[in-house]
């Protein structure tokens, strides 16, 4: 549900101001408004040019932030380590840290950046490592000298090798060797033994048929093709020591020096909060005041804290609530613990006006019955039910797999109810069994009448939806708009009568004054609600037709279950007529969950939420300890 919000405004000495807006942080109860608007009198309006903008908060709030982000550079530099918490008083610290932090950044940047560099310098080495990995086998035996030269090359297909020895017969004059072998990473390594005054025409050909020579950095120029592997892996290991040295030195200052940097960020986002927040309040030369948003029930509990700490030096005040304050007052939805679970589906939706209504009841109470509507097997809902219990059990740490697990519970008990009143356990199984009989329909022979019964639970469903929409214009004193939602809801009750009187379900003598009834009707509903009105009157009746997917999708699992136990049977075999049976009932079930799941809530985004529920809310956002929100807001 929607929670009652109070419109007030906080007043007290200057000099107070920042203890009062730490006060409202810990108790993280009010939003402030930063624009005074209808939160003083027009008459009153002159006393908007006393307040005068305290320059000290800018220039600390800058010092402040400067610092700040000084401190996280310094941690993207550092590990994560774990560490207790230091119990220094980060307020003494500030001025000592804004001197020494300036030498830390520069230490811990350099030893970033060289740890950097190293690591990009090794994984340019590995990347070297593969190729020579690879031919190292070839080099076996062979001795570099003056008269040859070695090239190193890569190839994408087998069949490329016999191409590129053909090229080289062609350039070469037959003074030149082609070893391969594959690489580990799936390319064709190879070797190229070339006598030395062929060496450029070969680099020549290569690079002009765009077959990749391997080369190495300029550093290498110097060494033989042996020794510039030796040099690889002798310096990977060189790096890999001075990597681990750096880390250790960087280790070593998080230890020493991490806690207190760590304690005073924590102070500095508190102290931000703070100062963000005091460039919303409005201050005279002895006073300030603070206007904001808050629940009504933390109205008194607030106002007697603040009396208690300050003894009547500063007063919260409840102001009048005006109209046009509804369209700017923030939403706090609050459901008890049986609807809480179910915010998982409100989420998903567009946060309501403050005169609106919260959709979580409405889907908590809807949805259960919708879904064990249209599974509707007993012995289903009790597989689900273990299956909730288990997932409860197991996901107790993780918020929405363990609400999901809720409402499959509640779903599963009114699956095994309508289960029950279907007569359906396995499908027929539990008649062919134990004889056990429908409480009061048997879907699989009764299609029609369980199509007047879906449509039935939509006219119910759409005509509260649209009462609900009557009740909301009322409270937003749009009386035409109240008016045309009453003769939507008494022309759809009209048409479905004269509906049934024509099937012999009502008096035929019903019909003349209902049809009197609805053109009476029509032009009011045309004069309040404009020429959309009909359309939308339409719209409701195409709405309330949909609700037969309930019996549609309800008749498809029962033949699914039908269909699952006479395979079964015409196995002629226990244990494979078990299997089918089994692995077809599965897959009922799990088609059994999402489906009536979407379906429902399909109902209720469309055919029911669009009759009253009102979106373009403005989510509550208290000032309050690490409110990331709060602070994007005042940023922008």
């Amino acid at each position: 549900m929607i929670v009652r919000i109070s419109k007030v405004e906080i007043a007290g000495p200057r000099e107070q101001l920042e203890d009062v807006l730490s006060l409202l942080r810990d108790t993280g109860m009010l939003q402030i408004e930063p624009d005074a608007i209808s939160f003083i009198d027009k008459r009153d309006e002159a006393f908007l040019d006393s307040f005068l903008p305290d320059k000290s908060i800018v220039s600390e709030r800058i010092y402040f932030e400067e610092l700040r982000g000084k401190i996280a550079e310094l941690f993207s530099f550092l590990p994560a380590i774990p560490q207790k918490e230091s119990f220094i008083d980060p307020e003494q610290l500030v001025d000592t840290i804004r001197e020494t932090i300036e030498k830390h950044l520069v230490k811990c940047r350099e030893l970033w950046q060289k740890k950097e560099g190293l690591h990009n310098e090794q994984s340019e080495l590995s990347r070297h490592t593969l190729f020579l990995d690879a031919i190292e086998p070839l080099l076996e035996g062979l001795k570099e000298s003056d008269d040859v030269d070695l090239l190193g090359i890569t190839l994408s297909e087998p069949e490329h090798v016999t191409l590129l020895r053909n090229l080289l017969k062609k350039h070469a004059d037959e003074k030149f060797e082609l070893v391969t072998t594959e690489a580990p990473d799936g390319l064709i390594a190879g070797l190229i033994i070339v006598a030395k005054e062929m060496a450029e025409n070969v680099k020549g050909v290569l690079s002009d048929r765009d077959i990749p020579e391997f080369r190495f950095p300029p550093a290498f120029s110097n060494l033989t093709f042996v020794e510039k592997l030796d040099y690889i892996k002798t310096r990977i290991s060189d790096i890999e020591n001075e990597i681990d040295a750096i880390c250790i030195q960087l280790d070593s200052f998080t230890m020493k020096w991490g806690a207190v940097y760590r304690t005073l960020q924590k102070w500095l986002d508190d102290k931000l909060s703070v100062l963000k927040a005091a460039a919303s309040v409005f201050e005279t030369a002895m006073c300030f005041f603070i206007y904001g948003w808050m629940a009504t029930e933390n109205v008194s509990p607030l106002k007697e804290m603040l009396n208690e700490k300050y003894l009547g030096s500063v007063v919260l005040e409840e102001k009048e609530l005006r109209e046009e304050d509804l369209e700017r007052m923030p939403v706090i939805l609050k459901n008890p613990s049986y609807f809480k679970p179910f915010e998982i589906f409100t989420r998903i939706l567009p946060l309501p006006r403050y005169t609106s209504y919260d959709p979580t009841p409405f889907i908590g109470i809807f949805l259960p019955v919708f879904f064990g509507m249209i599974l509707g097997d007993a012995v289903y809902g009790v597989l689900l039910l273990l299956v909730s219990l288990i997932m409860s059990r197991k996901f107790r740490t993780r918020p929405i797999a363990r609400d999901a697990a809720k409402i499959l519970g509640i779903a599963s008990l009114y699956t095994i109810l309508f289960g029950v009143l279907y007569g359906e356990y396995l499908g027929e199984l539990g008649h062919t069994f134990f004889g056990l009989q429908p409480v009061i329909i048997d879907r699989l022979k009764a299609v029609i009448p369980m199509l007047y019964f879906s449509v039935s639970i939509g006219v119910a469903h759409v005509v509260l939806g649209s009462f609900l929409g009557f009740l909301s214009a009322l409270k937003k004193k749009t009386k035409k708009e109240a008016i045309s939602r009453l003769c939507q809801i008494a022309i759809i009750l009209c048409l479905l009568t004269l509906i049934a009187s024509l099937f012999g379900l009502f008096p035929a003598l019903l019909t003349k004054p209902i049809i009197l009834a609805i053109l009476l009707l029509t032009p009011l509903l045309l004069f309040t609600g404009g020429m959309l009105a009909p359309l939308e009157l339409i719209k409701s009746i195409g709405n309330i037709i949909s609700y037969a997917r309930i019996m549609a999708i309800g008749l498809a699992s029962v033949l699914l279950a039908y269909v699952a136990n006479h395979l079964a049977g015409m196995t002629g075999d226990i244990v494979l007529g078990v299997l089918v049976a089994g692995l077809l009932h599965l897959i009922n079930i799990i088609i059994g969950v999402f489906s009536p799941t979407i379906h429902s809530l399909r109902l209720h985004y469309v055919e029911f939420f669009s009759k009253f529920i009102e979106s373009g809310g403005r989510k509550f956002e208290p000032l309050k300890k690490e409110n990331t929100q709060l602070k994007n807001r005042f940023n922008h």
